[in-house]
């Protein structure tokens, strides 16, 4: 029972993480369409006056007059629009799909014709998370991802699938399920480029026939289990000081053959040896100085130091 409280406790603490994450992310910036619903209201105006003038000079002015000029700017503003310079509108006429048009200025007929969908062909950010997804040594990982993507061709957008935004989110998530259920736990932090390739190929494969492409994929954030998160860090210390002992071990085998190398040099040449005895006195009085008491051993690099004059010479 304390366990699976403690988990709910984690689960509940990854959920706050990650609200404030969301929460401290920056505000988008949209662009405006103030400039489209102005051009409509315009021409509602426009129609409206023109309609009512047209009424009045044929039953004079009155209500219906109103009522009529009203009813022509409506008109007017169903049937003419604009569409922005990033958006692409598709036209269906009598319940079939008739054409694609914009940007700029087009004209619908009025009952007959109608949008159906307002697609926006600019590269779109989808943030999505990945809960619980089971990697293939069974260990639930939290994944936070995110999803570049666009569209290119919007009849296939509009036609093909319900709603292609939810669509590519719920694909998107399946599709890392499915890329870091094939992994390890210690694969999926060294392998991230590899998963965010594989992840776009599957969603490549599937949206391909709704007109959507998809331009990267790239994991945020991985949450790995408390718990394993200790033993993760101790296996890594294990293996860090298991490195650094061999490395140690190679080091002293060096020096030993170093030093047996140096040891036959000494053996075949008596005055290198005396040689040697002599600076290593040096080296240890050099700095300090003092008074060098020499034992037996050292005192014999002293023997015939007359015959090192001609060398030092």
């Amino acid at each position: 029972m304390r366990s699976k409280e403690k988990r709910e406790a984690e689960k509940s603490e990854a959920r706050n993480a990650s609200a404030n994450k969301k929460a401290a992310a920056p505000q988008p910036k949209r662009t405006s369409k103030a400039g489209v619903f102005c051009f409509a209201a315009a021409i509602f105006v426009l129609f409206s006056l023109i309609g009512t003038a047209l009424v009045s000079l044929v039953v004079g002015l009155s209500a219906w007059t109103c009522i009529a000029g009203a009813c022509f700017g409506a008109v007017g503003c169903y049937s003419i629009r604009i569409a922005n310079q990033w958006e692409r509108v598709v036209i269906l006429r009598l319940g079939k799909y008739n054409r694609q048009v914009g940007p700029g200025l087009y004209f619908v007929i009025p009952i007959i014709e109608y949008a159906a969908a307002h697609v926006d062909q600019r590269i779109i950010t989808t943030p999505f998370i990945a809960e619980e997804a089971l990697t293939a040594d069974l260990v639930p990982l939290d994944i936070d991802a995110v999803l570049f993507w666009m569209v290119w061709d919007p009849k296939s957008a509009c036609v093909e699938v319900e709603d292609y935004s939810s669509a590519i989110w719920w694909a998107a998530q399946t599709a890392l399920r499915d890329a870091v259920g094939r992994i390890n736990l210690a694969e999926v932090a060294t392998r991230r480029e590899q998963i965010d390739e594989e992840v776009k190929s599957i969603l490549d494969e599937k949206t391909n026939s709704w007109g959507i492409t998809v331009v990267s994929v790239e994991i945020r954030d991985i949450a790995i289990p408390s718990d394993l998160q200790d033993a993760m860090s101790k296996e890594a210390q294990a293996e860090r000081e298991r490195n650094a002992r061999l490395l140690l071990a190679e080091v002293e085998k060096d020096i030993s053959e170093m030093f047996v190398d140096a040891a036959s040099v000494y053996d075949k040449n008596d005055k290198a040896l005396q040689l040697r005895t002599m600076n290593l006195i040096y080296e240890s009085v050099k700095e300090k100085g003092g008074l060098v008491i020499a034992p037996s051993a050292f005192s014999e690099g002293f023997n015939n130091i007359d015959s090192f004059k001609d060398i030092l010479k």
